[in-house]
């Protein structure tokens, strides 16, 4: 049966046209007056509704029992054909005018192999119809519950994330660039404009300024929680219909799902400015996701103890504590860090420019305690299920994935980390990055590890008996 989008598709399509249709009256009003304003509104407002008429009637969509079928015959006529067992993920969102008039949009991803389809749009109750008959398997699916709700004291760790605290004046950049375009184009902005306008900024009084200044920097936090608020409003992670569903957002509010079935582990990021704070960031790890870093979202900001308490309902438990690596890599991690800003400065003397070499001398300086930071944040764990590697500093990242995932190891030596006796394990996933490392391990805990996770597929290359899983994990160093 050929089902067609909501009708009042075209009440949603001519509220989204209305800012093209008023950039539309405002250019035949300085071109040629009112009289024009008016015919210039009134042909894009008559080609808009003509074009999603015609959308309308052409565009239909079949559910099958093995796949869906999008078919389109605006133009040409073509079919999107998704198989049901290709799909990774049905997502819904909806906009302010889409709330209004009881829309959604519904969003398949199937992955790089059965691409990608948009239903725009749709009843709420279809939405949530078509979510639960792509996603749910032959398997009775588990009842709905709530896994983890974000509380609202929460919206003021926004600061502390750089993403949400330039967010605002990104979008004010982009508007005021948008705004100098159009009127460079209408001839309103002239080069002595220009210079009148940055001649009196000059001519500020100093008073004047600062507290342009102290303001700017008063609004920063403020705007970044306000960012963080739209974004992230009533975040709330459900299990219904074997997924795990997390919704967001004030103005428009998405909801995404995740399989569990193609659930594979977890991610806890953070900064050295949220680990002060105790706060982290969590998110799924799921095979063939596209957009995992925003897609995959299970936590903004929150406190630690609440991301891996759902981390343990998602995905099971997080290992710990993290077995240290070896002193080695330590002076590993610090050369790393002094290098590059140390090279640039002696290159900056050999060319006769001291100021340059005394600026990166300084951050040469600076960047001894960021690798002394970064050794002690390299650690790994397993808890017989599951494995666990933690690296990096001023984005420190904690994997979480399962036993069952790890599709392959590479254990990589330096010339220099032979010398050290040290070796990277990276651990071959199909979800998320496709791999993780533990960078910096003896070379005796790297292989005693992973012969400890997968002993068929190494113990017939190791030229004698592996090293007891529990002397390999316990004694490869201090616990962090």
């Amino acid at each position: 049966m050929n089902l067609r989008l909501h009708p009042l598709t075209f009440v949603v399509g001519a509220v989204r046209e209305l800012v093209a249709l008023l950039a539309a009256g405002a250019t035949g009003l300085l071109v040629g007056g009112m009289s024009t304003a008016f015919y210039f509104t009134l042909v894009g407002l008559t080609f808009g509704l003509l074009f999603h008429v015609a959308n309308w009637v052409t565009f239909t969509y079949i559910l099958h029992d093995d796949r869906i079928e999008l078919r389109r015959a605006l133009i040409g006529r073509s079919v999107k054909s998704i198989p049901r067992d290709r799909i990774r993920g049905v997502d819904i969102s909806s906009s302010l005018p889409h709330r209004l008039l009881g829309l959604a949009i519904v969003h398949i991803d199937a992955g790089a192999d059965g691409g990608e389809g948009e239903l725009n749009a749709v009843s709420r109750h279809e939405a949530e119809r078509l979510r639960r008959v792509l996603l749910t398997r032959d398997a009775p699916a588990p009842p709905q519950r709530v896994l983890g709700r974000m509380r609202r004291r929460w919206y003021v760790y926004a600061p502390l994330s750089g993403a949400y605290l330039l967010t605002p004046f990104a979008l004010a950049g982009s508007l005021l660039g948008t705004v100098y375009n159009l009127g460079d184009d209408l001839g309103l902005i002239t080069r002595e404009r220009v210079e009148n306008l940055g001649h009196d900024v000059v001519g500020l009084p100093t008073a004047l300024v600062l507290a342009l200044v102290i303001l700017t920097l008063v609004a920063m936090p403020v705007m970044s929680v306000i960012a963080f608020t739209l974004f992230n409003w009533d975040f709330t992670v459900h299990e219904r219909d074997g997924s795990v569903v997390a919704e967001r957002g004030l103005v428009t509010r998405r909801s995404v799902s995740l399989e569990r079935r193609r659930l594979r582990g977890v991610e806890l990021t953070d900064n050295p400015f949220e680990r002060m704070a105790g706060v982290t960031r969590l998110g799924a790890l799921i095979t063939g996701l596209g957009d995992a870093a925003h897609r995959g979202r299970l936590l903004p900001a929150s406190p630690r103890a609440v991301a891996e308490a759902l981390a343990a309902r998602v995905a099971g438990n997080v290992p710990g504590p993290l077995t240290a690596h070896p002193r080695a890599a330590r002076s590993r991690r610090v050369a790393r860090a002094v290098a590059p800003p140390a090279g640039i400065a002696i290159l900056a003397i050999i060319a006769g420019q001291p100021l340059v070499a005394y600026v990166f001398a300084a951050f040469a300086v600076l960047a001894v305690p960021l690798g002394l930071d970064r050794y002690r944040q390299l650690g790994h764990a397993t808890d017989g299920e599951r494995l666990s590697v933690r690296s990096g500093s001023l984005r420190r990242r904690q994997v979480v994935v399962e036993h069952s995932a790890i599709v392959g190891w590479r254990i990589r030596r330096t010339l220099f980390q032979r010398r050290l006796g040290l070796a990277t394990l990276f651990a071959a996933v199909g979800a998320g990055d496709g791999g993780y490392s533990a960078a910096d391990m003896s070379e005796e805990d790297a292989v005693a590890l992973a012969t400890a996770i997968t002993p068929d597929w190494l113990t017939p290359f190791l030229d004698g008996p592996p090293a007891p899983e529990s002397a390999a994990i316990r004694d490869a160093g201090r616990r962090t």
